[in-house]
């Protein structure tokens, strides 16, 4: 009997921590002489003894059931972003054509009235175009430090105007904070109903207008592939900006111009490349954001099947370690009846 009740002991206190997930909860029993004078052993905090000495003392043991919550957790996650990449993948072809269609659309006004982005103006508006949704990668963190550096070296002239209007609620979140008293505007959602059109971008860009700023500079990411896209800067004069420039030897004098108001044909032209330049840019940056979601997707997909090998091993592991306390002290009860 009082083997019994030593084997007992000794199984109960070892086996409690491993089904609870405990480390740190020792039993400390009394001794027990007979089955009759068996007593409820209490948890306590007693110092590890030498024998028991894997883990460091206050440190609990991998709970079973833990490890396997984070498995289902992270085995949802994986889902979410597989599909998430595969929607990406879809709308990346349908965009990269309208990008690609629209490419050479500011071109012939970009020829004719030139990119100036070091123009000497006193009033400058900076359009950073960002997207409406996360999970793309630094697409638009790129963005607005691009932004923040063009309005840095445009305040260095003292007298100069510098106004910001945002495209996209990701970067309103992160430049607000910064220039709350320059946000000229923002708008989002653009190409929620309808789609992405020249008439969308021709709304902004009059909201843009009614700043009367003598440059617009548009800072966006241009699309080149699936794995590239570069941040750039595109430069939008007014019609008496790019009078002035034309005046020191620009494009504009090697065209002959026909009909009687030289400057409304030169403000038609300007409301124009606006309009053109910021559609083809808003395209380009939407293209660019499905390419770098889905790369940012299939490395997310990528973590988190790593991570569900490496606790499937833990969770193995732990498993394993507690069969085989369990089989030990089976078999040394049996060993000690024996004797």
């Amino acid at each position: 009997a009082s083997m019994l009740g030593l084997l007992a002991s000794r199984s109960l206190g070892r086996a409690l921590p491993q089904t609870y997930g405990g480390g740190v909860g020792l039993l400390a029993a009394t001794s027990m002489t007979s089955l009759g004078a068996f007593k409820t052993p209490s948890l306590g905090f007693a110092e590890p003894s030498a024998e028991n000495k894997q883990a460091p003392f206050g440190t609990r043991s991998v709970s079973l059931q833990a490890v396997a919550i984070r498995m289902k957790s992270v085995s949802s996650t994986k889902k979410i972003t597989s599909a998430t990449k595969l929607i990406a993948a879809t709308k990346l072809r349908g965009a990269e054509l309208r990008s690609q269609a629209a490419r050479n659309l500011p071109t012939p006004t970009h020829d004719l009235l030139g990119d100036a982005p070091g123009a000497p103006v006193s009033k400058t508006v900076v359009v950073p175009i960002t997207t409406d949704r996360g999970l793309c990668g630094g697409i638009n963190t790129i963005i607005c430090k691009y932004a923040k550096g063009i309005v840095a070296l445009e305040e260095q002239n003292p007298d100069a105007d510098v106004k910001v209007f945002v495209v996209g609620d990701k970067g309103r979140s992160q430049l607000r904070r910064v220039y709350p008293d320059k946000l000229l505007g923002f708008t989002q959602d653009n190409g929620k109903v309808g789609g992405l059109t020249f008439g969308v971008a021709s709304l902004i860009s009059e909201e843009i207008l009614k700043a009367e700023a003598d440059k617009v500079m548009i800072a966006y990411n241009r699309f080149v592939n699936a794995a590239k896209y570069v941040p750039t800067i595109a430069t939008v004069l007014s019609s008496s900006a790019a009078e002035a420039m034309a005046e020191e030897g620009g494009m504009l004098d090697a065209y002959e111009l026909e009909g009687p108001d030289r400057a409304e044909m030169l403000m038609d032209l300007a409301e124009f490349q606006l309009a053109s330049q910021l559609y083809q840019a808003m395209l380009d940056n939407s293209t660019s954001e499905q390419a770098s979601k889905m790369q940012a997707m299939e490395n997310a997909t990528n973590n988190a099947q790593e991570m569900l090998e490496k606790l499937t091993q833990l969770y193995n592991r732990t498993r394993q370690a507690a069969i085989t306390t369990e089989l030990s002290e089976i078999i040394g009860g049996a060993s000690a009846l024996e004797g």
